[in-house]
């Protein structure tokens, strides 16, 4: 046989389920020109993903910027929430909490109830 493309075609013609059959019986990727483009097309069709590049993050701690009116503000809603009299912005300890942050450049960490015992 000295052009192979005509073999080609006589298998394509008259023995492409044979070939099949053979090419899944023995674990072979069929060669012909049509099961090619599907694989082709199959594999452009595919769509990445980025599941084993990508994992959670752990929520950042939320530091909050200083303003006078959100001071001003946060403070009566303490006093509101926490049913506290209007004195208590007045107490010395209050004022020592609230001069010690106002130091701070990067905002201020609340230790929450755990930490306090």
């Amino acid at each position: 046989v000295i052009d192979t493309s005509t073999s080609q075609h006589h298998l394509v013609a008259f023995h492409k389920g044979d070939y099949r059959k053979w090419c899944t019986q023995n674990d072979f990727t069929s060669m012909l020109a049509e099961d090619m483009k599907a694989r082709k097309a199959q594999k452009k069709n595919d769509q990445g993903t980025l599941d084993e590049h990508v994992w959670p993050e752990a929520p950042k701690e939320r530091v909050v910027a200083y303003s006078d009116e959100g001071f001003h503000e946060a403070a009566i809603q303490w006093l509101i929430n926490t049913d506290q009299p209007l004195s208590a912005l007045e107490r010395p300890s209050f004022r020592k909490m609230i001069d010690f942050a106002a130091c701070a450049k990067n905002g201020v960490r609340i230790p929450d109830r755990r930490v306090t015992r």
